[in-house]
Formats: C-alpha cells, structure tokens, sequence
C-alpha cells in the first residue's frame, strides 16, 4: 500500500486524478471503476479540466460504479447514475452506452447482483477502482458486519451511513435505506485500487482501515491485503498516520 500526502482536498483531487488519467492515457480503453458521494468530486472536475484542454480522451474507456440506491431509477435527481451525469459523463467524451450502474429499480436482487458481476466479467474485469473511505470504514455500501460480503449484493444501510448521506436529500426520510453495491471480492479483484481521504473526521477510521487489524468491523482494512492500492489523503485526513508511512 502506498500512501500520499495530499495539502488540502484541491491538492487530493489532483494528485488521484493524475492518477486516472495515467491509466487512461496508458490504456484508451481502460475499464474505470468509479464512486460518488462529496469525496470524488474534486477528481471529477479535474479531470473535466483536463479533458477540456485535449489532456485525456475518454471516447474508448468504460465505467463501472461501484453502487446504486435501490428503489431510485436514473432520472431521479438523487440517484447515482442522475450524480455521474451531471459530475462527469455529461462533461467528457465518454459514450453514454459505456457507462455501468447497478438498476436501482430491479426488484430482483439475485437476477441484478447476478447481471452486474456478469457485464464485470465480460469486461475483463476492473483497471482501476476509485473508492472514498466511510466514517465507519465502509466502502461501496459495503458496511462494517460479521463477514466481509463476497460480491454484488442488496444491502440495508446502516443509521451512520443514513446519517452522513441525507444532506443530499430534503429530509432524512427520503434518503433511501438500501442499496446494490459491489462486494468486497468485486472491489478486490480490480487490478489497481485508488482511494481518496480527506478531513479531519477520517483521520480516526483512515488510521484504523490502512494500519489496524483486517477485520469486516471495518470493511476497508481488507485493502491492506491488496498488492496495488494507492491511498491519497489530505494532511487532516492523515494527521494520526507516522510520517514515515507515507510516500
């Protein structure tokens, strides 16, 4: 695991999506595994920024997100796929049928974790998955429990998750409380893995996830058993993380 010191979430945005764009620079037709929520935000503009300047062509590559609200279709403002249209397919050349999110509105969740792992498979598997880190260490909705889930699967949000996601939402009763996901072994099977930390709130978990034990009570310690994960933090983020630890 390599870990990068980041000065604010500016600087964390650029360093991760300098990361990106390598691989798509390397590799046009790189399969991206992509996130949403507030961290990878910044990421997404930068990219944007550097795609406007003829910096990165993302014509050839393809995108698989790691989740979906269950219940919310793609035209609901709040959904995830609403979130990557208006964050970043919408801003770039990417080709709006290379683009992949779990349905939000399929109620069977055996035929759609099963259909989700398949196109996965069909696509060679994941180049680069993109992932932010809970403040409960979860990842993807991948939340801390007495096993870590295998692959793509329904899962019943946690009340701290509930908590940190309604701010997106008029009231907390709309925020929905399931969610399809990829599982850890989805996420760990990805050729290369970056995660973006950043503020003073996950100095605690950050700690925790990359340096204590491997343990499904915090979903992202499993990380440490990857062979090609960068994590790239603001100083907040990274305040209880010895200096020697870091790149």
């Amino acid at each position: 695991m390599r870990i990068q010191r980041a000065r604010d979430f500016k600087d964390m945005s650029r360093k991760a999506a300098n990361i990106l764009s390598a691989q798509v620079i390397l590799d046009r037709r790189s399969v991206l595994g992509l996130a949403t929520g507030s961290s990878p935000t910044g990421v997404y503009r930068q990219l944007i920024d550097w795609h406007g300047k003829g910096d990165i062509d993302f014509s050839e590559c393809v995108t698989v997100n790691l989740d979906e609200y269950y219940g919310l279709g793609p035209d609901s403002d709040q959904s995830y796929s609403w979130f990557m249209r208006k964050n970043f397919f919408e801003s770039v050349n990417i080709k709006p049928e290379n683009t992949h999110l779990p349905n939000g509105l399929e109620k069977d969740a055996k035929k759609e974790c099963q259909r989700y792992e398949d196109m996965i498979r069909c696509l060679g598997g994941i180049d680069i998955q993109l992932l932010g880190l809970g403040l409960n260490g979860h990842i993807g909705f991948n939340e801390p429990g007495a096993a870590f889930e295998a692959d793509t699967h329904l899962v019943t949000l946690t009340q701290s998750t509930i908590d940190a996601n309604k701010r997106f939402f008029e009231k907390e009763e709309d925020v929905p409380r399931k969610a399809y996901t990829m599982g850890i072994r989805t996420i760990m099977h990805a050729k290369r893995i970056l995660v973006i930390v950043s503020g003073e709130s996950k100095a605690e978990i950050a700690k925790r996830a990359f340096f204590g034990p491997i343990t499904p009570e915090i979903p992202a310690s499993v990380l440490q058993l990857h062979n090609n994960v960068t994590v790239v933090g603001d100083e907040a983020a990274l305040s209880l993380i010895l200096e020697e630890a870091l790149a």
